[in-house]
């Protein structure tokens, strides 16, 4: 059963890709609403459930949010390094750099595996359960693949790379999910990641989308494409149960 929900992510996957590749003449708004996106899913989805299920607190701090910080910087840290090896090859400072693109959509190809896990781990649990994890991850499976063509796109990747990124990130709940026939992923490991994940993709919404998408258009239709990106996952989170 897991499988075959899992097709609907899949197909809600490419449905978000192609959106956000139709819309390329609205580039600032595409982006705006990326940005939203991203920051809803961060805020209202996996850090909450990262915070549940992690673990016990370190020197006082809950395990989450110590890889949450950690997914921040390391998200940082890689963006710089890729930056200077592509100076070293000639890129001009400020320039996107292609590697940093597929480095983000791989990490958003990596959330929708674990999302094909979550969800078979949750008919594992029950019918009950599994429905509420089905809602949720394929209403939001549109945001994912908005998000991987538009991260892909933006830092200069060619078109075809950025449609393999996104067949990958709607493949992967496919693979997830069949996976749970043979393992059960603990939740604990399960919040780490999620915590570490949401690190990085708030800092790739925060550094780079939303301030790219206000550089050449800071429009209150951009500003309003980013609100309403949250409010979607708001949504979305509200209507799955949290």
């Amino acid at each position: 059963m897991a499988v075959v929900v899992a097709l609907g992510a899949f197909l809600m996957t490419l449905f978000g890709g192609w959106v956000a590749q139709r819309v390329t003449d609205r580039r600032h708004l595409v982006l705006g609403l990326a940005g939203g996106l991203m920051l809803g899913v961060v805020g209202l989805d996996p850090l909450p459930e990262a915070l549940e299920a992690a673990g016990d607190d370190v020197y006082g701090v809950p395990q989450a949010l110590l890889l949450f910080v950690g997914g921040f910087l390391f998200a940082h840290v890689m963006e710089r390094l890729l930056a200077v090896r592509s100076a070293a090859h000639g890129v001009a400072p400020g320039d996107r750099v292609p590697q940093v693109g597929l480095t983000a959509a791989a990490a958003m190809v990596g959330h929708s595996l674990m999302d094909g896990i979550a969800l078979g781990a949750a008919f594992q649990v029950g019918g009950g359960m599994g429905a509420t994890v089905a809602l949720a991850v394929i209403t939001h499976d549109f945001a994912d693949g908005f998000n991987t063509y538009t991260i892909t796109s933006l830092y200069g990747n060619a078109r075809r790379k950025a449609l393999a990124m996104l067949v990958a990130d709607a493949v992967a709940p496919l693979v997830g999910a069949a996976s749970t026939l043979l393992f059960t992923l603990p939740e604990e490991l399960l919040g780490s990641y999620l915590g570490f994940f949401g690190g990085a993709l708030l800092y790739l919404a925060a550094a780079e989308i939303l301030p790219e998408a206000h550089h050449d258009h800071p429009a209150r239709s951009t500003l309003l494409c980013t609100v309403g990106g949250v409010a979607f996952i708001w949504l979305v989170v509200g209507l799955s149960g949290g």
